[in-house]
């Protein structure tokens, strides 16, 4: 249980630091590709990968739509944390679960039951109310999550054909994903430093660091919670999601003072609910 609690609060705090860097007007394509840096280091580390295993039999296209597709989203993450919050964020990324499984009852024709149908409409009911602007907000940058949403859906589908994938062992697949999604920051990052003139920050290496241990530490322990609960991952899904959810909420509403309505409250609660109904199917 505590590598889930661990990797629940390393996720929310990854949301924190993007909150804090908009006082600082740090640069968010510098903190991203910088985190990348850190989370590439760790996981040499930590795993040890052998590269030699990787050849052109690799799934080269899931990791290169993978690495592109990481920074990219991760940039609309911290516009969505800037413009809607953490609360209203991290829902809607943890509402990103839905993805992957409408993915397998349209794509891969997957029998549905009764309970993850439930799910699915309370789910989708939720994602409307959390979004749902205040009246006297006369702006609702809903697109900011809604890619979110969308965007870590489509990596979660991406990452488990990679673990589909059984000659290379995850980790080493994890260390060449993160290496793409590096090359494709630093693009990024070079462009506005070259063509719009911006400036190396060496705040933005410090949040970026920052960013790398806890994005890195999120996935670590959320690999050994697995690993400890190999039995029933169901609660490590839950735990996860859930937690993700009540702890993003807590932090957004009493730290940094986010203003939700009654209709984003029952919108959150119901996403709880869509997360047990789902869970539930498992079992069913």
């Amino acid at each position: 249980m505590l590598f889930l609690v661990l990797s629940i609060l390393c996720s929310v705090i990854v949301g924190v630091i993007f909150k804090i860097t908009r006082k600082y007007h740090a640069h968010p394509t510098q903190i991203i590709a910088f985190n990348y840096v850190v989370a590439l280091a760790l996981c040499y580390f930590t795993f040890s990968p052998n590269l030699n295993e990787v050849d052109a039999t690799a799934p080269w296209s899931i990791y290169i739509a993978i690495g592109v597709l990481l920074p990219v989203v991760f940039l609309f993450l911290v516009a969505s944390i800037k413009n809607m919050g953490i609360v209203k964020t991290d829902a809607a990324q943890r509402l990103s679960l839905f993805i992957p499984i409408l993915a397998a009852w349209l794509i891969f024709r997957e029998e549905f039951n009764f309970y993850k149908v439930i799910g699915l409409i309370v789910g989708f009911l939720a994602l409307l109310l959390i979004l749902r602007k205040q009246s006297e907000n006369l702006e609702n940058k809903w697109i900011f999550p809604a890619v979110v949403l969308v965007g870590f859906g489509v990596i979660d589908i991406l990452f488990k054909q990679i673990a589909l994938y059984t000659t290379l062992p995850y980790p080493t697949s994890l260390f060449v994903v993160f290496c793409i999604a590096l090359m494709v920051a630093l693009l990024i990052s070079i462009y506005e430093i070259g063509v719009k003139k911006g400036e190396l920050e060496p705040k933005s290496i410090l949040f970026g660091t920052l960013v790398g241990i806890f994005n890195f530490g999120n996935i670590l322990f959320y690999l050994k919670a697995h690993k400890a609960f190999a039995e029933n991952p169901s609660t490590v899904f839950a735990g996860m999601n859930m937690g993700v959810i009540i702890l993003g909420s807590l932090v957004g509403l009493v730290f940094f003072k986010e203003k939700l309505s009654k209709i984003n409250f029952i919108g959150i609660f119901l996403a709880l609910i869509a997360i047990v109904f789902i869970v539930f199917s498992q079992f069913k």
